[in-house]
């Protein structure tokens, strides 16, 4: 079973303008997605298994001066880029590792909820 992931890192916070340069931004509201290649069935139809973690990371206004992009050419990647960067790389690992667990659980269940009747 192998999963894949995927960033969206396309909701941003920005300046107006910030030392001359016009919607800079600051802040990267992110969500990383995992999916399963092993499916199961939902309403008949055969789906993969997901899991996804969200959250936001700040930039430092002293690097983007110098890798400052205007924001009409930004793109999923650059940004992406800039989170996975200032995360590094095993906070990076540990949101995958975490995803792959959840999506784990959901095939291979631990633990169940249930209702005792009356």
């Amino acid at each position: 079973m192998a999963n894949t992931y995927e960033w969206d890192c396309k909701t941003v916070d920005v300046y107006p303008d910030y030392e001359g340069n016009t919607d800079t931004v600051y802040n990267v509201h992110w969500r990383l997605n995992g999916t399963s290649s092993e499916k199961h069935e939902v309403d008949g139809q055969e789906v993969p298994y997901t899991a996804s973690v969200y959250g936001t990371q700040s930039l430092s206004l002293e690097d983007i001066g110098s890798d400052f992009v205007p924001f009409a050419d930004l793109t999923n990647t650059i940004v992406e880029g800039w989170v996975k960067s200032i995360m590094g790389e095993e906070e990076v690992a540990n949101l995958k590792k975490s995803l792959k667990d959840k999506i784990d659980e959901e095939i291979t269940p631990t633990t169940e909820t249930k209702t005792i009747g009356e």
